[in-house]
């Protein structure tokens, strides 16, 4: 049984949000996962960090939840953005209404298959299905088109190709990212 407890990390925590996400973009699959590069990560300030945990710790606007093991390091994470209707996507798209984004997926190598990314899942899911003022439709995520691991989870937690190809990433102009959406469960689920 895994023994990491998932929950939503601390506004003083940007430290141990650094590190994971500098690890993740040291990952063999980081190319084909994240749109950020390990140089520029690297190349951040303290104050950028800092500002990432705290604005990822409360509110609305973002969420970012980690599986924690019990000596207290961090094994996993996912991010849920909220993309309000009207604004402009990542790939320079409106958003029609309100909606989740999740970024940022990463389970160390070695956790990877023991569950921790179903509980980062639900936990994300738990929230932003629980936000009201407006009340997300959606959650959505994008993946490249090489990340076929990546791709066969998604489709087994129950996300659904929308079809939309997003192409052009900042590291790669010909990337392509393909959509997947998980709908607002009906009430009474």
């Amino acid at each position: 049984m895994n023994q990491h407890g998932v929950r939503p990390v601390t506004a003083g925590e940007w430290e141990k949000v650094k590190e994971l996400r500098l690890t993740a973009l040291r990952d063999p699959a980081a190319p084909v996962a994240f749109l950020e590069s390990l140089v520029d990560a690297e190349a951040q300030t303290d104050a950028f960090w800092q500002g990432r945990a705290a604005g990822a710790s409360s509110g609305r606007a973002a969420r970012q939840f980690v599986a924690e093991a019990p000596d207290g390091s961090w094994d996993g994470s996912v991010t849920v953005l909220v993309e309000e209707g009207g604004t402009v996507d990542f790939f320079g798209e409106v958003v029609e209404k309100a909606q989740g984004h999740l970024v940022g997926v990463f389970v160390r190598a070695g956790q990877r298959g023991t569950g921790l990314t179903e509980a980062l899942f639900e936990a994300a899911l738990e929230w932003a299905w629980s936000l009201e003022g407006p009340a997300l439709g959606r959650v959505r995520l994008f993946v490249h088109e090489e990340n076929a691991r990546a791709e066969a989870f998604y489709r087994r937690f129950g996300f659904v190709a929308s079809g939309r190809v997003a192409v052009g990433t900042p590291s790669n102009a010909e990337a392509r990212e393909l959509e997947y959406v998980l709908e607002r469960p009906a009430a009474g689920r």
